[in-house]
């Protein structure tokens, strides 16, 4: 999912503490699906109500978001839009791997292997229109913002931070940089303890800052330049060259320049659509009709979505609603104090 840009990227470690008091885009899509592959239980299977309904988005909205506003994060998420046609083959792709990993995780569960089974169901996450419109409601019910994009959520996001209208885009991905985000936050959904892949080892995982200006005055690039160096190792949107990766693509574009210049020097030969790619990245297509605005809880209408429909306790839901309750005091005294 996204573009590998990892080795090309200093990473910063921060806390909750250095987000306080700022406005942060969530990619929706990705943070959501983060929920659904990490929030199951042993054997892999997600959370669920009495009827069968999965619920694991719902449970990780609700209480990671909670913890966000507790720290004092104004968090604004933001949902895809229609895909780029482009995109069509990579979303096909990722339906053929989520199947193939459902049968190895029956597989996994039929011969008691739960650790096996726990991983491959992770790879079996979807979201559907469903699970978005429950994601919205639960958003409305919780007070917090939500922005429909026209294409990519990240699309969108990195166009309101290089508005200015957000401090920073929370993705797991890199491409909010490729789309020109100023600054990307990632395990912002995550924090916490995480067992490593077929490792009986646990790390503890902090948010991160990455900025682009440091990124592209660290490799000596243009945002352009990084733009071709993701259409070289491969988009969402496009193929890469075989056997060219991150390094391997850096090298080559501040050797040559730029895509054109290695395609007429014979380094390699001409990738299909590079051009529309280039665009996508440089050229968004985004919504500029949106409002940020924080409100209260309606507490009686999350309650009714989660613990009503969804059988979650009332309890712990509750004790959740507080953050949010507390979180509506302090932007409501600044506004009484501005005004």
């Amino acid at each position: 999912m996204g573009v590998d840009l990892k080795p090309l990227v200093k990473a910063k470690q921060i806390s909750f503490h250095d987000l306080k008091g700022k406005v942060v885009a969530i990619d929706a899509y990705n943070t959501i699906h983060q929920f659904l592959s990490i929030i199951r239980q042993r054997d892999g299977t997600p959370l669920k109500d009495a009827q069968g309904r999965i619920t694991s988005h719902l449970s990780g909205l609700l209480y990671r978001t909670a913890n966000l506003v507790e720290a004092g994060i104004k968090p604004v998420y933001i949902f895809d839009g229609k895909p780029h046609p482009l995109k069509l083959r990579t979303l096909e792709e990722r339906k053929e791997a989520r199947e193939e990993a459902e049968k190895e995780w029956i597989a996994a569960l039929e011969a008691g292997d739960i650790e096996e089974a726990f991983k491959k169901a992770q790879r079996t996450s979807r979201i559907d229109a469903e699970k978005v419109q429950e994601a919205k409601k639960l958003l409305e019910a919780l007070g917090i913002p939500y922005v429909d994009a026209k294409r990519e959520g990240e699309e969108q996001a990195a166009y309101m931070n290089a508005k200015g209208d957000v401090y920073a885009v929370a993705s797991q991905d890199f491409d909010s940089l490729l789309f020109g985000a100023v600054r990307l936050v990632r395990n912002l959904a995550i924090t916490g303890k995480r067992k490593l892949p077929d490792k009986q080892i646990w790390i503890e995982v902090s948010p991160e800052e990455i900025e682009l200006e440091k990124v592209l005055e660290e490799n000596g690039i243009t945002r352009e330049q990084l733009v071709d160096i993701a259409i070289l190792i491969g988009t969402d949107f496009n193929d890469g060259i075989k056997g060219i990766g991150p390094k391997k693509a850096l090298q080559l574009i501040k050797k040559h320049g730029n895509i054109e210049n290695l395609m007429k020097n014979g380094v390699i030969e001409k990738i299909e659509n590079y051009e529309e790619v280039r665009k996508i990245f440089l050229e968004p297509e985004v919504n500029e009709d949106y409002e940020l605005s924080w409100e209260e809880v309606d507490e009686e209408r999350a309650i009714e979505l989660l613990c009503e429909e969804h059988q979650f306790s009332k309890d712990r839901v509750k004790n959740a609603l507080e953050k949010y309750k507390k979180f509506a005091k302090t932007f409501k005294q600044r506004s009484l104090f501005d005004f």
